[in-house]
């Protein structure tokens, strides 16, 4: 005898299922005489027999394209959707964008002019989920399994549901039959129960999602859109779940974002946004409320003729008054090299909910704003923005070609010998465009960071540093505040941008040393008590490391973190620097690794590709550098590295010491006697880098070396 949990596990089905197979008369399962099913052997033999003939259709080994149809990210209807207009918006780009790595589309709707640009980092946000979920759907670099996908959706196509549920409550015989609406909710509801069960990963419940969404699309029983259903309709077309036919992106950092975008634009960097607002009043929560209904899945009252639910929350201010307001807002805190906005001269139109919300004035004096404008028709041809020889209903590209220089930021950590201050001298040194680039031994990643190149693999062979520098790359930037909050409020630590100095019994000359020691020697006893390197032991890392002296990150021979407190807090010049970094890091295509440098692959790099190459120095004393870390040994094979690098045409720039406190590289000057590389003398200063002496009398020769 089983319980229904056990039996369900052993067929690797849901409970629900289980119980929808019973209800449904797939198997007679007996009662006991307290009325209750009695899961016997037997059952499960049948049940089992049954479930093997079910999934029979999806275990034929024969080819994939015959196993089950496929469907598109363009197979959908949509208002506004620029499938048709794709090779225009390519176009544009190819010839008046260069260097282009990263492309946002912020208002993405179905995600298709995203799916354009796969060969770059794609960065997408709609204020629907039901969009959301679709660019999880087709953009994420998440593994799944296909097989597992197709055996889902046979199972759901071959299946009747005769119970009602959330749906066929609210919808039946409107946009869908009964039995439709029975099936779509059964289906929603089993996809939700597996992935919380951990039967589906996420991509796997976004591909699900995203077939019901294009499968309730196809049948359902409206114009294109949900602000109404056709009255007395024959339910002649059924739901037929496809297989969504992903193509793989070549970025593994893709991001989503599910947000008003002018709530999140500060969170995005790219090289282009992409811009498709919408142009009118007609609000996309109303037109798609039932599909983000189901998607968000909610199940929220429903009300009106037209089934609606609840959706003030996801209004948008573009199809208001505020249209103006909004965009301008919009435009002045994008951070990119080009801005490319779509908009359609819909004129002055019968219906007022049809008129454009902003005008081509308009248009052209907020991105102008914001550097030079260029606009182009649908013929592409280009065009002054007001000509009276535009024919209406053109769809026409703004292309704005920012005047704003990249931000230069700094590392949230203090990490010794970082080289943020010396960035005015050495980056004009560095080639103005690369295709990739490598931070080999990046620290505190204040170099790599700021290169002009959007495709950065930072390594250093710390992997504490780099378990950091992971964490803040893949959890949400709210997630991390919120977390360092957490611990910080958990430790009874200071938090001197709330309340001042005052308010602790300190000053700024003083410090919080004595406020915090208690609590920050218990947050250290607590880290080192820990045993699973996860996100929560790398943002107490964090955390440790901004209370810490001096902002360092120091662990002893036993691997346990010992500096002792410091006199700073998480103040707001640190929280702003870890802010600017974490969109930095997010928004681009960077990858962080923890290879000794001799494992350093230079296969996938070009004559376009570039090196930065900044070790630990031979004859300072710097924490890294500590019993002897960095030998005689490690110095020749890092120059014979750069001689590989140069024999293949890779640039290079070393950032060293030659003479310090009157000690001398002998190994690194008698390299650089012997070959053509260029030596470029630095004004060297590191006003909080401890391991410097402060007389006046020592010498100190820093340089950089580059062999282009």
């Amino acid at each position: 005898m089983y319980t229904a949990t056990q039996l369900a596990e052993k067929l690797d089905i849901s409970r629900a299922y289980l119980y929808h197979l019973k209800k449904t008369g797939a198997v007679y399962v007996p009662q006991n005489h307290q009325g209750k099913s009695e899961w016997t052997d037997e059952v499960y033999i049948k049940l089992a027999q049954y479930l093997q003939k079910k999934r029979s259709i999806a275990n034929q080994e024969v080819p994939k394209h015959d196993k089950i149809k496929t469907f598109s990210i363009n197979n959908r209807r949509y208002l506004g959707n620029k499938y048709k207009l794709l090779p225009f918006i390519r176009r544009v780009v190819a010839e008046e964008c260069h260097d282009i790595d990263v492309v946002a589309d912020i208002f993405a709707g179905t995600g298709v002019v995203a799916s354009a640009f796969l060969d770059k980092k794609i960065i997408t946000n709609d204020i629907l989920y039901s969009n959301y979920i679709c660019h999880i759907a087709w953009f994420s670099d998440e593994q799944y399994s296909e097989e597992k996908i197709i055996n889902y959706i046979n199972i759901y196509n071959a299946m009747d549901v005769a119970e009602d549920n959330y749906m066929s409550e609210n919808y039946a015989d409107t946009y869908f039959s009964v039995a439709d609406c029975r099936k779509i909710g059964y289906i929603r509801e089993d996809i939700e129960k597996n992935y919380q069960s951990g039967n589906l990963n996420g991509r796997e419940r976004a591909l699900l999602i995203t077939s019901l969404l294009y499968a309730m699309d196809k049948i359902a029983n409206t114009c294109g859109h949900y602000d109404a259903y056709r009255k007395n309709a024959a339910f002649d077309r059924h739901l037929v779940l496809l297989l969504p036919k992903t193509e793989k992106a070549t970025s593994q950092n893709n991001m989503f974002f599910n947000a008003d975008i002018n709530e999140v634009i500060e969170n995005i960097e790219a090289d282009l946004v992409y811009i498709d607002p919408p142009y009118n009043s007609r609000q996309y929560s109303d037109t798609y409320h039932l599909l983000e209904n189901v998607a968000r899945w909610e199940k929220p009252p429903v009300f009106g003729v037209a089934k609606k639910m609840d959706r003030s929350h996801i209004k948008s201010a573009y199809c208001t008054r505020k249209a103006n307001e909004a965009f301008e807002d919009l435009v002045d805190k994008i951070k990119a090299k080009y801005i490319l906005l779509s908009y359609n001269n819909m004129g002055k139109k019968g219906d007022d909910r049809s008129n454009a919300r902003i005008s081509d004035a308009e248009i052209m004096r907020i991105l102008s704003k914001k550097g030079k404008v260029k606009v182009f028709a649908e013929d592409y041809k280009l065009f002054s923005a007001g000509s009276t020889e535009i024919d209406d209903n053109k769809e026409r590209l703004f292309l704005c070609i920012c005047n704003n220089e990249r931000k230069c930021i700094a590392s949230p950590l203090n990490y010794t010998g970082g080289k943020y201050k010396l960035l005015p001298q050495i980056i004009p040194y560095f080639p103005s465009s690369m295709d990739k680039a490598v931070d080999l031994f990046c620290g505190g990643c204040n170099v790599g960071i700021n290169l002009p190149c959007t495709k950065v693999t930072f390594n250093d062979c710390n992997d504490k540093l780099i378990g950091i520098f992971r964490m803040l790359k893949s959890l949400p930037k709210e997630e991390i505040m919120t977390g360092i909050h957490r611990f910080i409020n958990e430790y009874g630590l200071s938090r001197v941008c709330d309340y001042g100095y005052d308010y602790y019994g300190c000053d700024s000359s003083q410090g919080l040393g004595k406020y915090n020691k208690e609590g920050f020697l218990r947050l250290r006893r607590d880290f080192n008590a820990l045993s699973a390197f996860d996100e929560t032991y790398y943002l107490m890392l964090y955390v440790l490391i901004v209370y810490s002296f001096n902002n360092q990150l120091r662990f002893n021979s036993k691997g346990k973190f010992n500096l002792p407190v410091g006199k700073r807090d998480f103040n707001e010049k640190m929280q702003s620097k870890l802010s600017d970094f974490i969109v930095r890091i997010q928004s681009n295509d960077y990858v962080f690794t923890d290879n000794d440098f001799r494992e350093v692959s230079l296969d996938e790099y070009t004559e376009q590709s570039f090196f930065y190459i900044d070790p630990p120095y031979l004859i300072t004393c710097a924490g890294y550098n500590e019993g002897n870390g960095w030998t005689n040994k490690d110095e020749y094979d890092l120059l014979a590295f750069m001689d590989e690098l140069h024999r293949r045409h890779i640039k290079f720039a070393l950032s060293n010491v030659l003479e310090s406190n009157g000690r001398t590289n002998s190994i690194l000057g008698k390299w650089l006697t012997e070959r053509p590389y260029r030596v470029i003398d630095l004004q060297y200063s590191y006003a909080n880098s401890n391991y410097h002496k402060k007389s006046r009398k020592d010498t100190t020769r820093e340089i950089l070396v580059v062999n282009y």
